[in-house]
């Protein structure tokens, strides 16, 4: 059985960012990576990011989740085992994974779980014909394998994730056709809207799609428009052509091993799904079990880094590391958590909060 002081399940922004804090601190680590390259998302973000120096503002999202996979490396403190997926947490502490064909027993004293988040469905008519992905299937496509998803493409979603696909596909030679949003306003960040209004793609806000259709493939979707009800308003439909459609319609934390681990769960819209219950420090209600990162609330790469920090401490500092100056750097980390949560963007993520957080801890 493999013994470690703190396995950190998911090597994506808050996972990597977990390992290193912890173990900068003194602990020993373990980090569960089902990918063969830790990063998460990271991997195929090809933008800048936004936000201070501390976040890599200027930097790209593959630049940064090599320096963070460097950070990790660098530690001796750390150990990566890329292509193992953890399988399930068990009340004895046990957890178990499964790599390179074999099943393996991990004994951790603190585990931290950062899985992230999965993209959500949309139903509509014929919405398994082939060539319609998901957003962030189509940018590991591009951005990862180098292949190009189709010819012309409607975007479903306007949030950032919509926008910035919608650009990146742009730069890749493929013609969007339109990006439609349901709601009445675009949810992204304005800068990653203007681009793609530059190049021509018509932003459709209050619409939605009726059906697609195609033979073997997409051909082609129907959209309409949408009432302040959301409901569809006849004599409005559109028909788009389009080979690929991409649906950026949201996420929805990933959070199979805090159930399975016996986590008190709580469904928060705010955090874009069911979400384990946990204190300021990120600690559940199972002793010993912290989460980090869009798991415990589906958020910008920013946030999920500091929380993965924050996470990383707090263990640490539970296994009696770091006591001179952990609790000045979890200060520091809900400091920057409030920060990078202020203002209108931040709004309904700390609104979300102080609903989880409720009688059991102090928002942050």
């Amino acid at each position: 059985m493999k013994q470690t002081e703190i396995l950190v399940v998911g090597g994506g922004p808050a996972g990597l960012c977990a390992a290193s804090a912890a173990a900068e601190l003194g602990a020993d680590v373990l980090i569960l990576e089902r990918d063969s390259k830790p990063g998460g998302q990271l991997v195929k973000q090809t933008h800048k990011f936004f936000g201070s120096k501390k976040q890599y503002a200027g930097d790209r999202g593959i630049q940064i989740g090599d320096f963070l996979l460097e950070q990790v490396e660098s530690n001796p403190k750390v150990e990566v085992w890329p292509d193992a997926t953890c399988l399930g947490i068990y009340e004895d502490g046990v957890v178990t994974a499964e790599k390179d064909d074999k099943h393996i027993k991990i004994k951790p004293e603190r585990i931290i779980i950062a899985t992230g988040a999965a993209e959500k469905a949309l139903m509509f008519p014929n919405n398994d014909l082939p060539g319609i992905y998901g957003a962030g299937a189509v940018q590991t496509l591009m951005n990862v394998a180098g292949v190009v998803p189709g010819k012309r493409v409607l975007m479903v979603g306007a949030g950032n994730i919509g926008l910035i696909v919608s650009y990146q596909l742009l730069q890749a030679g493929v013609e969007v056709a339109a990006v439609i949003e349901a709601a009445p306003h675009i949810g992204g960040y304005l800068v990653h809207a203007s681009k793609i209004r530059r190049a021509g793609v018509p932003i459709l806000t209050s619409h939605t799609v009726k059906e697609a259709y195609g033979n073997d493939t997409l051909e082609g979707a129907i959209i309409c428009r949408l009432d302040e009800k959301w409901q569809p308003i006849p004599g409005t439909e559109q028909d788009i052509k389009a080979d690929v459609m991409c649906l950026a319609v949201g996420l929805s934390p990933l959070t199979e091993l805090c159930w399975q681990a016996g986590c008190k769960m709580k469904y928060i819209a705010e955090l874009s799904g069911h979400v384990p219950v946990r204190n300021e420090y990120l600690e559940t209600t199972r002793p010993g079990l912290y989460v980090a990162g869009d798991v415990s609330g589906v958020e910008e790469a920013s946030s999920a880094m500091v929380e993965g920090r924050l996470a990383g401490i707090s263990a640490a500092l539970s296994l009696g590391y770091g006591k001179d100056k952990a609790p000045q750097l979890q200060a520091e980390a809900l400091a920057e958590l409030k920060e990078l949560r202020s203002g209108p963007t931040g709004e309904k993520i700390m609104n979300g909060i102080m609903k989880l957080l409720g009688k059991e801890g102090a928002a942050c």
